[in-house]
């Protein structure tokens, strides 16, 4: 893709990869200009992209994906050349408890944003990539051996997952029919800053701060692989720059772990971090009733995209961790924001009725 200035809107830009990715962006190539869409639900957060908020080059709108007119309204002021689709609903287990709004958002917000694309292109494709970013957890569950391709049938196992599924072949559909230029990609459990603390390491991480228990699900024994969000970022870079329209590539860590395994982990540089015995943290290990259709073990090849593309994770899971721990150790103002959800006034204080 020429280096030429490109507009790119970023859906979920305010979220925990999507802000990664606008921020990378940004200052990675000051030529384009980014728009950063985002609906700043529970999860989207404004605090996330602070540091660029007054670049040249970014502009913020609050928009939902899953109205067509207002979707079509951003496209008419903004007519990117670029969509990078992040924003979904993302935790199993609450498309478990409420699992149409996963549906509206994934799927019915992918269609709308194809939609107003296919509208405001015009057949006219030089130029213009829809890139789709998507999760591991479409192939559904493997066993103690084997890994997800590229080509792994699709087998969703929570409404999660086969509403990501569904926008997945929304994606491909409108490629094919109306040869859209699309990219996809597939990647494993993310960790790393800014990460709300729903999900398991900044769930953690603030438990063990504050001697709360760790829920573990049933033994523990399911096993994630983990990638590192800059190490993600990264790769949407590549791929969004060097990867071939209608081509899917899967992103990994290299970094198979034992939920309880981790969480071990976890404890133990928790400790040494916080200046407390060994075993303090890992006495909090509280057992729970599994998640419903806990899928045993996820693991991602991603030979097609080093190959092909050059990219490899940069971090080992070690030093990964411990990047993290620190971020919110060092951050504990924008966890107690978030916790709160005093976060969310910040859009009011930046924007008004804006």
């Amino acid at each position: 893709m020429s280096q030429l200035e490109k507009t790119i809107l970023v859906t979920g830009g305010a979220g925990f990869i999507g802000n990664h990715v606008v921020r990378r962006l940004v200052k990675n190539y000051p030529h384009y200009k980014v728009i950063n869409l985002d609906a700043l639900t529970y999860a989207g957060n404004l605090e996330n992209v602070a540091d660029v908020a007054d670049a040249p080059n970014y502009s913020f709108v609050k928009a939902d994906i899953t109205e067509l007119e207002e979707v079509r309204g951003v496209f008419a002021v903004y007519n990117p050349d670029i969509i990078i689709h992040l924003a979904a609903e993302s935790h199993v287990d609450r498309s478990i408890e409420d699992p149409l709004v996963f549906v509206k958002t994934n799927l019915m917000g992918t269609a709308t944003l194809l939609q107003a694309a296919k509208e405001v292109w015009n057949g006219q494709y030089d130029g213009k990539l829809f890139y789709h970013v998507s999760t591991d957890e479409v192939y559904g569950s493997l066993g103690e051996t084997g890994f997800f391709v590229e080509t792994t049938p699709y087998d969703p196992r929570s409404p999660y997952s086969a509403s990501k599924a569904g926008s997945d072949h929304l994606v491909r559909a409108w490629g094919h029919t109306y040869g859209m230029p699309i990219v996809l990609s597939n990647c494993s459990n993310n960790y790393g800053p800014y990460q709300f603390p729903e999900k398991l390491l900044p769930l953690f991480i603030n438990n063990i701060k504050h001697l709360k228990p760790l829920p573990v699900y049933g033994k523990g024994i399911n096993v994630r692989d983990w990638l590192y969000v800059e190490d993600h970022a990264r790769a949407i870079d590549v791929i969004l720059h060097e990867g071939k329209h209608g081509e899917t590539y899967n992103i990994g860590g290299h970094n198979e772990y034992r939920n309880i395994d981790l969480i071990h982990l976890l404890c133990e540089v928790m400790d040494a971090k916080l200046g407390r015995d060994p075993g303090t943290s890992a006495g909090l290990i509280t057992y729970v009733t599994d998640r419903a259709g806990h899928d045993m073990r996820y693991a991602i090849d991603a030979t097609k995209l080093q190959n092909e593309l050059g990219w490899t994770p940069s971090l080992e899971f070690r030093e990964g961790l411990e990047k993290t721990i620190d971020w919110y150790l060092g951050n504990e103002e924008w966890m107690e924001q978030v916790t709160s959800g005093a976060y969310q006034k910040y859009y009011e204080k930046m924007y008004g009725d804006a």
